[in-house]
């Protein structure tokens, strides 16, 4: 129900933009969050939206990192710029409902390396 794309390798300093797109007509109702796992680390929650549309971050990317969305094209997006080296993780999205619990996609792979 959901699919991330748009990781890859970039150099520091660089820019990618995440895409996750949903199944269904929710990228506006839920909150709809970006996650990531570093190696050997836990998983870290990013960014989220929520469907009135404000946005938080973790500090650790805030002024670097932006979340959006598209809810004709029920995508939610992350804009990652100045990437640093531990940005790499694998980035995946999430969003909860009662109805539906808690939903994944899969993730896609960030790496920051010269």
């Amino acid at each position: 129900q959901l699919q991330a794309s748009g990781g890859g390798l970039v150099p520091p300093g660089g820019s990618l933009r995440l895409s996750c797109a949903a199944s269904g007509s929710i990228v506006n109702i839920a909150t709809m969050r970006w996650y990531r796992q570093a190696p050997g680390k836990q998983r870290e929650l990013v960014a989220w939206i929520v469907s009135a549309g404000s946005t938080n971050y973790v500090d650790s990317v805030k002024g670097r990192f932006t979340i959006s969305r598209d809810n004709v094209k029920n995508t939610v997006y992350l804009q990652m710029n100045n990437l640093k080296p531990e940005d790499t993780a694998v980035y995946c999205c999430n969003y909860y409902t009662v109805a539906t619990g808690n939903i994944w996609g899969q993730g896609t792979l960030v790496t920051v390396s010269s």
